[in-house]
């Protein structure tokens, strides 16, 4: 009685661990694939559209999936569902406060443009603390810290 009862409790502990770390799996960051995305009500085409993003490489956060389904939030705490079809592995990030675009990554490194709260930033490589990326006609890099979105 006493092993059934440990091997009942180990199985316990493994199911847990198990839905646990499937959870933290379904949190991601993706990007918008198209200019016209639709967010719905449910994890279907049946499902009435709830808004349509009109951003390309706008960066979402996945928070559940069921089937070809994604639950998603933005950076407003907006949320929906998102067909697969419509996102990509994530290549961009929205700044959550005002920062300034070196040439390089250093803060002693040449200004280049002033980056206002909420600005969409393409990815283009991350090192350390800092990240390459693109805005308009701008390239440069800007430090992670406070970057809503993956950093790779």
């Amino acid at each position: 009685m006493y092993m059934l009862k440990n091997n009942f409790i180990i199985l316990i502990i493994i199911f847990i661990f198990f839905q646990v770390s499937s959870f933290a799996n379904e949190e991601k960051f993706l990007s918008l694939k198209k200019n016209k995305v639709n967010v719905r009500y449910g994890p279907g085409f049946d499902f009435p559209v709830k808004y349509i993003y009109k951003k390309i490489n706008l960066p979402i956060k996945q928070i559940d999936k069921k089937e070809n389904f994604r639950r998603i939030i933005d950076y407003k705490k907006n949320g929906g569902w998102i067909h697969i079809s419509q996102l990509k592995k994530a290549n961009s990030v929205i700044t959550e406060e005002d920062k300034i675009l070196f040439k390089k990554p250093t803060i002693f490194s040449k200004p280049i443009a002033s980056i206002k709260k909420g600005r969409l930033l393409l990815i283009k490589k991350c090192e350390n603390k800092w990240c390459k990326v693109e805005t308009g006609i701008f390239k440069g890099w800007v430090e992670k810290k406070n970057l809503w979105g993956a950093i790779n």
